[in-house]
């Protein structure tokens, strides 16, 4: 088996970041710094031109006088924490080869609680799953699906526990990869094959009717899809350029689909190395994280900067589930 260490993920060190920003003021002024980069829109009328007002810390709008605070309409959008708290969970997340959980950046910070931290990290890792979905694969793209292990559902806690696949304690992700062919090199398996960007993208099902407007919304029209001859594609030829699927023994899905199941490899190593029963809703989150660094594995100390910038320019939607 193959596996992939994003290796040339170089972030800024913590020295470097300890000089950097050194307290709660350093940081707030580079907040605000990246903020005024990427433009302050006002949410009531949708003006970019606007006021600081220095003495309340917050924005006003020359068109209609409505103000904002420095927080608002960003990553940190209600949020009570520390700027500080924040530019170091984003420092951790960028500089770390891996990941870590909420338990022991709770414990770095000696913070009282562990769910404000929790709910930091999600509502991060899903800005970068916004920012993620901007881009579309394209080229030629290998497609297959894993299964993950999550928590049982509660819903489905009392029902008996199903084996395989369809057990409860699995999660359906569906994996594209773009795998381009290095011309000039061959080895005995045939040529090998250039990763490029991945997607994950949690389903509730494996039904055609499922899976391919996602792959719609995710491929580009003039790409080339490779994948084993699973029903669940049928119609994945009226959506892009070519589909060539092929019967794949189960021994030979690793050289077929190559990077698809190193991704998925990896993505399984994470999550067990540093997290415990995640819940099925969570998912996808830690799986944003996954695809987020190894979208930008060759971005260096720019990192945190591209984080701080999808940070201030989206504003959180994360909400909790209860049950």
């Amino acid at each position: 088996m193959i596996i992939f260490v994003i290796t040339n993920q170089k972030g800024m060190n913590l020295l470097n970041f300890v000089e950097q920003y050194p307290d709660e003021a350093s940081c707030r002024v580079k907040f605000k710094e990246y903020r005024d980069q990427q433009g302050v829109v006002c949410p009531h009328c949708g003006n970019t031109s606007h006021y600081w007002k220095q003495d309340k810390e917050c924005y006003e709008c020359k068109k209609c006088g409505k103000r904002q605070s420095l927080r608002a309409n960003t990553v940190m959008h209600g949020s009570q924490l520390p700027f500080r708290y924040w530019f170091i969970a984003i420092h951790l997340l960028t500089s770390t080869k891996k990941s870590f959980s909420a338990a022991e950046l709770q414990r770095q910070l000696g913070h009282k609680r562990y769910e404000p931290i929790w709910t930091l990290l999600h509502k991060l890792r899903e800005i970068m799953g916004k920012r993620d979905e901007m881009y579309s694969l394209s080229g030629v793209i290998e497609l297959d699906e894993g299964f993950f292990s999550t928590e049982t559902p509660d819903d489905e806690k009392k029902k008996p526990l199903k084996r395989g696949r369809g057990s409860q304690k699995k999660s359906k992700v569906l994996v594209m990869a773009e795998s381009q062919p290095v011309e000039g090199q061959t080895t005995k398996t045939g040529k090998p094959r250039q990763v490029g960007h991945i997607k994950m993208i949690v389903i509730n099902d494996l039904k055609s009717a499922t899976i391919t407007p996602l792959v719609e919304n995710n491929v580009t029209k003039e790409s080339t899809i490779d994948s084993d001859d699973s029903t669940s594609y049928v119609k994945l030829k009226d959506i892009v350029k070519e589909h060539r699927p092929q019967v794949i023994p189960k021994e030979e899905i690793g050289k077929v689909l190559p990077w698809v199941h190193i991704a998925i490899s990896n993505a399984k190593r994470m999550l067990l190395d540093i997290y415990h029963d995640i819940k099925p809703e969570y998912l996808q989150n830690y799986l944003n994280e996954f695809c987020y660094k190894f979208n930008r594995r060759y971005f260096g100390e720019n990192l945190f900067d591209r984080l701080m910038i999808a940070s201030v320019t989206y504003k959180n939607q994360f909400r909790q589930y209860n049950g």
